[in-house]
């Protein structure tokens, strides 16, 4: 019985000390690449609403993102799900919304339409 318990310490300081980690991870990572200077607040909360509230991302606001960079993009959706307000939130639902969100405006980029 003794060792369960010591198994089930081990287990939640492992969990504790693998999301700190992730949280400074993904800090430095905002911090070194100036991820929040990237983007103007409009564009900020269009594409949070599209990727939190299934809303729709216009394409100047993809041109921001796009141009945000794919490893700001990532570092900031995640930090957002660390935070305690989202914790009801699938990660996995969300993480492919951002990807989906992402996947799109980059192909709305790299169309030959909105560039002529």
């Amino acid at each position: 019985m003794a060792s369960l318990n010591v198994y089930s310490v081990l287990v939640v300081l492992f969990l504790t000390c693998g999301a700190a980690m992730a949280t400074k991870e993904n800090d430095q990572i905002i911090k070194e690449n100036n991820c929040e200077t990237k983007m103007g607040m409009p564009c900020v909360l269009e594409a949070f609403k599209s990727i939190f509230e299934t809303r729709s991302i216009s394409n100047k606001c993809c041109c921001e993102l796009v141009g945000l960079g794919k490893v700001c993009h990532s570092a900031l959706v995640k930090r957002t799900l660390e935070n305690p307000l989202f914790k009801h939130l699938s990660p996995a639902k969300i993480i492919a919304k951002s990807i989906q969100t992402w996947n799109n405006c980059l192909a709305l980029i790299d169309s030959p339409s909105l560039s002529a």
